[in-house]
């Protein structure tokens, strides 16, 4: 194949971009604002894209952030590139914030307590559920005895107090980056308009030009 990679990325360098990819975050964080910006639509469809990629990292539901965004940014009529994009304020820099806002708001919602001890099982809850879903579904076939033990324990202290806690802060992180994409992508916008206006009559006043001396030359 012509475009196949000649030297395959081994996988512990894949890893590691996938938590930091090279540049930084910085620099990716400058990439996805630059697309963004380009988006060919009305500022405000763009807007409320952003809006559902920001608040569904706000969500437990990791793994499905692309889908997740992409059904609230239909539900909202806003650009679903835009939505895809704007997950990416969730990386390895902010969950680890916005899982412990969202799940420490989850738990004083619903009159309940989070522990040092919960804190500090945060990624071991994620670990034990995704075990016990596999030894569960391997169970299916081979038959054997299933514990749903991890699962519960998930559920009940991550999972759910996540989701419910993590709709307020998700609105309101998800409303200011609205209100601040709005008026910045219109600048935008405009400026590029303004650009490509500004190129289009360059062009027009060299062509006119050639076409000036080419006259000169035919008498």
């Amino acid at each position: 194949m012509v475009f196949k990679r000649r030297d395959r990325k081994p996988l512990f360098r894949a890893v590691l971009e996938s938590l930091w990819p090279r540049g930084g975050w910085g620099r990716a964080f400058q990439y996805v604002k630059h697309r963004v910006r380009r988006l060919p639509d009305a500022p405000e469809r763009i807007a409320r894209g952003i809006w559902a990629g920001v608040f569904t990292t706000f969500t437990p539901f990791y793994g499905a952030h692309f889908v997740v965004a992409g059904a609230i940014a239909t539900a909202l009529r806003g650009n679903i590139l835009a939505s895809l994009m704007a997950t990416f304020f969730g990386n390895p820099l902010t969950y680890v914030p916005i899982g412990l806002i969202s799940l420490q708001t989850g738990h004083w919602l619903l009159g309940s307590d989070l522990s040092e001890e919960h804190e500090r099982s945060f990624i071991g809850k994620f670990v034990d559920a995704g075990g016990d879903l596999w030894l569960n579904l391997k169970a299916l076939v081979t038959g054997h005895p299933q514990d749903w033990t991890g699962l519960a324990v998930f559920f009940d202290e991550i999972f759910f107090p996540y989701l419910i806690g993590g709709i307020a802060p998700g609105i309101i992180a998800a409303t200011i980056c609205y209100y601040v994409s709005v008026p910045l992508i219109r600048a935008y916008q405009h400026r590029r308009k303004g650009a490509m206006k500004a190129k289009l009559e360059i062009l027009k006043a060299k062509a006119a030009a050639k076409s000036a001396d080419a006259r000169k030359k035919a008498d």
